[in-house]
């Protein structure tokens, strides 16, 4: 049985799949924090990734070549312009990079907590097939 079949496992994998996209844009938004006219840009949230998941669907993206195909097939993630963002600056960039490294940092715990939750799931489907703690 693959393990991806199971819905639990299944859901803990597309959440890993959409926070690394984000991490992705995050990164992006760092990088571009001094050219002028850029637009701190953020992923569409998890619910919408899977309400919008299709199988035969790739990466939905607003900008050609901003997320490359490395996320499977599945992962409908969109990309837009970060309304959120806190200030904008006289050259008309919108990066922040304290929003930016919150934003991070709330990735970054939130993929360790999915990955968590996928080994403790391996964990308990382990000791209920073999009876081995």
């Amino acid at each position: 049985m693959k393990l991806q079949s199971m819905s639990f496992f299944s859901l803990a994998s597309q959440k890993m799949q959409w926070l690394s996209a984000r991490q992705k844009v995050i990164a992006e938004n760092v990088a571009n924090a001094d050219t002028p006219g850029f637009k701190a840009r953020d992923t569409s949230s998890f619910e919408d990734m899977l309400k919008n998941n299709a199988p035969q669907s790739g990466l939905a993206v607003t900008r050609a070549g901003h997320i490359g195909g490395t996320e499977p097939a599945g992962a409908s993630v969109r990309v837009d312009t970060d309304d959120s963002a806190w200030a904008t600056s006289i050259d008309g960039n919108s990066v922040v990079l304290e929003q930016q490294a919150i934003k991070a940092n709330e990735v970054s715990e939130s993929y360790r907590l999915a990955a968590n939750l996928y080994r403790k799931g391996y964990e308990l489907l382990t000791i209920s097939v073999t009876g081995n703690r």
